[in-house]
């Protein structure tokens, strides 16, 4: 059953949301070549603990950490470890949080140095994905238009798309309904509603969309080796239209000062 939210609700979902926003900002602050997985994961927690909020993902479904961090072609659910980022690397960094009793839920995927033009692209398409799929999220579409925009952008450009992950909605829990898959068909699914809260979150690969999971139960790879790149936002529909609740802007600032 889908639970749609108030104008109230909403607003603490952006709430969340942005103390997720913050969070990925702090990580592009630091991500870099020969920093650890872990280093990245205990800055985030800490940093979430002290914006009046709680890890999202941290012993939710017995995951160990605060961040998910997926490396190349990992695609989703990586665990953090003591493995180095290197240059080169696209990083792809989910981060969950919990305020006030609602979750925010968003993810990045970081270049690190100077990558291929190949990744580039990917990561490119992939962003290009994401908020192709947000426009779709209007009164007068249903679910799966969502879906229908990311796989047809993503399958132009001769990538896979990932079937067995889907977005979903979100509120006092992680996961809430509906399902929102990166594929579909224009006209199908539920029908959008005022209220409706939902992660969207295209995870594209470079190669086929078949993946398979890890023995350590947790992180997600492509079949064939390729990269794979993930984003997402938190969205809001209100007074028919999408509203993006989350946030690249900390983000991009912290990779544009580094950049200077």
């Amino acid at each position: 059953m889908i639970k749609y939210k108030t104008a109230e609700e909403i607003e603490i979902m952006r709430q969340a949301a942005l103390v997720v926003s913050r969070t990925l900002g702090k990580v592009a602050e630091i991500i870099r070549p020969g920093i650890t997985l872990l280093e990245l994961d205990k800055m985030a927690e800490a940093y979430i603990r002290s914006q009046d909020a709680i890890p999202g993902f941290l012993g939710l479904y017995g995951c160990p950490s605060t961040l998910l961090i997926s490396v190349n072609e990992q695609v989703v659910h990586g665990l953090p470890t003591e493995r180095t980022i290197q240059e080169g690397d696209i990083v792809s960094v989910d981060c969950g949080a919990i305020y006030k009793g609602y979750y925010g839920d968003h993810a990045y995927t970081f270049a690190i140095g100077k990558i291929s033009e190949a990744k580039q692209k990917l990561l490119d398409v992939t962003l290009e994905c994401l908020y192709l799929g947000i426009e779709q999220a209007t009164t007068s579409n249903r679910i799966e238009d969502i879906g229908w925009a990311i796989q047809t952008h993503a399958e132009k450009h001769g990538y896979g798309v990932v079937r067995e992950l889907v977005g979903h909605g979100l509120g006092k829990t992680l996961h809430e309904d509906p399902q929102v898959p990166n594929y579909g068909k224009r006209g199908r699914g539920k029908k959008i509603m005022n209220g409706l809260t939902i992660a969207i979150e295209p995870m594209i690969n470079m190669g086929t969309e078949k993946v398979i999971q890890l023995e350590d139960n947790w992180t997600i790879v492509t079949a064939d080796g390729q990269p794979s790149a993930h984003f997402e936002h938190d969205i809001a529909v209100v007074d028919g239209k999408p509203v993006i609740l989350s946030t690249f802007e900390y983000i991009e600032e912290a990779l544009a000062k580094k950049n200077d």
